[in-house]
This record gives C-alpha cells, sequence and structure tokens, in this order.
C-alpha cells in the first residue's frame, strides 16, 4: 500500500476480525497499579483515575507521509486507528456528559503519539505503552507486523480501577465510540 492511501476512510472490503476468546479474561480484571506517558507529557495511572474511563486500544495511527505497514488492510482489524480515534474526537461531549473520561492507547512512543493528536485535534491523551508493560500486565492480544508488536483493538470502560466492559472485537472501528456511547447510556 502506497503512503497516499487515505488514512482517514476505510475501505469497503475490510477483512472483519472475530472474537477469537483473547479479550474474555477481562472483564472485572484490576488495572494495573503503573502509570504511562500521555501526549500532554504527564503521567498516567488508569488505576487510579476516579472518573469512569474509556481507553480504546488501538494498533497504530497511520501518518499522511508514511506508507502503513506491509499488507495492512489484509489484517482483520488493523486498519482504521485514525477514523477511529477521530470518532471518539467528535463524540468527546457525549461521553463528557456521560461522565466519562476518554484516553487512547497504543505502542506508538509518545512523540508519534504527539504529532497525531495535534494533527487529528483531540481533546483527549493518548497514552504510550512503548514498552509493553501495560499491555503483558492485562494480557492485551498482540500482532505482529514489520517488526512491530502491536495491540489489538480493545476497548475497556473501567470504573474504579476495574475494567467493567469490553468492546473486542471492535469493527467497524469509526462506530466503536457510538457504541460506547450506546452502552454507557443504557447503564
Amino acid at each position: 500500500m502506497s503512503s497516499s492511501a487515505n488514512i482517514y476512510e476505510l475501505p469497503e472490503d475490510l477483512p472483519i476480525p472475530f472474537d477469537d476468546g483473547a479479550c474474555d479474561h477481562l472483564t472485572g480484571f484490576l488495572l494495573p497499579d503503573m502509570a504511562l506517558m500521555s501526549t500532554e507529557g504527564t503521567l498516567v495511572n488508569l488505576a487510579k483515575l476516579p472518573e469512569r474511563t474509556v481507553v480504546y486500544c488501538y494498533p497504530r495511527t497511520g501518518r499522511p507521509d508514511q506508507a502503513l505497514p506491509t499488507r495492512w488492510d489484509a489484517i482483520p482489524g488493523a486498519r482504521g486507528c485514525t477514523p477511529q480515534s477521530c470518532a471518539f474526537r467528535d463524540h468527546y461531549q457525549e461521553l463528557q456528559g456521560l461522565h466519562a473520561d476518554v484516553y487512547g492507547l497504543s505502542t506508538q512512543d509518545t512523540a508519534y503519539q504527539q504529532e497525531a493528536a495535534l494533527r487529528l485535534h483531540l481533546p483527549f491523551p493518548l497514552l504510550s505503552d512503548a514498552d509493553l508493560i501495560f499491555t503483558k500486565a492485562l494480557r492485551l492480544p498482540t500482532f505482529t507486523v514489520d517488526g512491530m508488536t502491536l495491540i489489538k483493538r480493545v476497548t475497556l470502560i473501567v470504573e474504579d480501577g476495574v475494567i467493567i466492559k469490553v468492546f473486542y472485537p471492535v469493527f467497524p472501528p469509526d462506530q466503536n465510540a457510538a457504541n460506547v456511547i450506546n452502552w454507557l447510556s443504557q447503564q
């Protein structure tokens, strides 16, 4: 795939990910007491946040000036991080109205994420788990492409440090924020 691929839109023929059971253990899971660097330059400990928190974990945001990873569109659930982030941006006020903080989380480093947060005008921080410490502690599902270990797309709703709802697999990614809002509205 060339660098001219439109990272802001989803191709119509994306393969649909299936539920492989890799997140079955997460509901009721107590988050580890650890801090992750945010795009705001602060450390965030998701286990200690007082608000209901939405953490959408995604493989990686693309950049308009870079080619997509090898066969990216053929990997079920890989494509769509930018549309997913933009949907959470567009629904941010609604989520705030439902008393939910929002964080994106990926294995990309903070500098890479800061570029994405700025370019996409995200009103919430992205968290870096570049060392995979959080990912391993939660046993989040991952995949490897072009030498990168990336988190499969999963969204967690956390209250008082405990995961109360898991969205997995997430498809289509641009509908994830609306699905989260629908679930939160029924609570």
